[in-house]
C-alpha cells in the first residue's frame, strides 16, 4: 500500500512541477515602452559601473522559504533621477524567467540603469525597467536624460496599435516605431521626446538643443 501510495503522490507532483515549471517561463511579460515613459516611471535612473555580484536572502516568503535575490554593486557615474544620495547597490531576481536582470560584472562596462528605489542606496530592477549599455544610446537619448524627459512627464506617450492611429487628447504623443520600423528602438525612440508645449499640448521634438516654450517640429516622426 505504501509503494501504491508513493506512485500516486509522484503521478500528482509531477503535474504541479510542470505546472510550476510553466508559471514561471510565463511569469515574466513586459509591454514595450519608450525610453521617455521608462524615464517617467522610475523612481531611479543612473549611470554606472558593476563592480561586484553576489547572491543574497531578502527575507523570506509566506511558506517561510528563503527569497533570494540578486546584488550588483555598482559605482555611480551619475544620477539623472532619484534620491539624494548615491546609488550603491543594485537588486534583481536571481532567474529571467521572474524577470531577474543579468549584467556584466567587470567593471569596464557602463549602463543606464532605471529602476524602484530602496532604503541605503539600493534600488531594484527587473526585465521591464529600462536598463541599456550606455554606448548604445544615441546622443538625443544621453541628453535627454538631463532635462528633456523630464519635462515630459506629464504628457502621455501612446503606442500605435494599428494604422490608421491617432492620438485621443492634445496632452499625447503617437508612438509609431513597433508598427512603422517593426521594432521597439526605432526613430522615435531614439530620437524623440514628448515635451509640454506652452498650451499645455504636447508634442514630438526633436534635437539636441533644449526645446524652447512654443517650439514647433522640424521635422514629423
Amino acid at each position: 500500500m505504501p509503494f501504491t501510495f508513493n506512485g500516486i503522490l509522484c503521478t500528482l507532483a509531477l503535474p504541479l512541477l510542470l505546472w510550476r515549471a510553466e508559471e514561471l517561463a510565463e511569469a515574466c511579460s513586459c509591454a514595450p515602452v519608450h525610453p521617455q515613459q521608462a524615464f517617467c516611471n522610475a523612481d531611479v535612473v543612473i549611470r554606472a559601473k558593476v563592480v561586484g555580484e553576489r547572491e543574497v536572502n531578502s527575507g523570506n516568503d509566506i511558506y517561510g522559504n528563503p527569497i533570494k535575490r540578486i546584488q550588483y554593486d555598482v559605482k555611480q557615474i551619475k544620477m539623472f533621477k532619484g534620491p539624494n544620495q548615491d546609488i550603491e547597490a543594485v537588486f534583481t531576481a536571481p532567474v529571467s524567467a521572474v524577470c531577474g536582470v543579468t549584467l556584466d560584472v567587470n567593471g569596464k562596462k557602463e549602463y543606464l540603469i532605471s529602476g524602484k528605489a530602496e532604503a541605503g542606496g539600493r534600488m531594484h530592477v527587473t526585465l521591464c525597467d529600462y536598463i541599456m549599455p550606455w554606448d548604445s544610446l544615441s546622443a538625443t537619448q544621453k541628453k535627454s536624460l538631463s532635462q528633456r524627459y523630464q519635462m515630459g512627464c506629464d504628457c502621455k506617450i501612446v503606442r500605435c496599435p494599428s494604422l490608421p492611429c491617432e492620438i485621443s487628447a492634445p496632452e499625447e504623443c503617437l508612438w509609431t516605431d513597433l508598427m512603422i520600423e517593426k521594432q521597439v528602438h526605432g526613430r522615435q525612440a531614439n530620437h524623440y521626446a514628448c515635451v509640454k508645449r506652452a498650451d499645455g499640448s504636447c508634442s514630438w521634438y526633436r534635437g539636441v538643443a533644449p526645446p524652447k516654450k512654443e517650439f514647433l517640429d522640424a521635422e514629423d516622426p
